[in-house]
């Protein structure tokens, strides 16, 4: 389950490559495709526990780019990306916000709550209402999906 809209296209080209990230042994964190300006990009987001490398990425990107090739499953031309889902990655799906359970995170509103927009806190849970978390004050506050513009990772640097 994605919480975050997952469309069609991401999802044919998700199953497709799964299969190959697996077996050179990356986790597949997302694929998101968009348009930007007059452009088309087909992102592919992977990740290790070792953290991925511009070698990691290009050692993906040729069977990745041969099996979208030959399966076709996307009409237009478009840019493939493949690169590291990045240290303050976005949670989109129910393993995401499993792995993460326990992270401090940066969830932002749609529109702001009691004067608020931004809030940085520990993430207790996520579920199909919503993301749950412990803010500083020691309190859990529920926010509704429907509300949220995005979940990150957050690193305090």
């Amino acid at each position: 389950m994605k919480y975050k809209k997952f469309g069609g296209t991401e999802q044919k080209v998700y199953d497709l490559i799964k299969p190959i990230t697996d077996e050179l042994g990356y986790y597949l964190w997302d694929v998101c495709y968009e348009k930007e300006g007059a452009m088309w990009y087909l992102r592919v987001f992977i990740d290790q526990d070792e953290g991925i490398s511009i070698d990691d990425c290009e050692r993906a990107t040729a069977p990745i780019s041969d099996a979208l090739d030959a399966a076709d499953p996307i009409s237009q031309s478009y840019v493939l990306e493949v690169g590291s889902a990045g240290l303050e990655r976005e949670l989109v799906k129910e393993e995401h916000f499993e792995v993460c359970k326990g992270d401090t995170v940066r969830l932002r509103l749609i529109r702001g709550a009691d004067g608020e927009r931004e809030f940085t806190a520990e993430l207790s849970g996520a579920d199909r209402e919503g993301v749950s978390l412990i803010l500083e004050d020691g309190t859990e506050r529920k926010f509704p999906l429907a509300d949220i513009a995005f979940v990150k990772l957050y690193l305090e640097i």
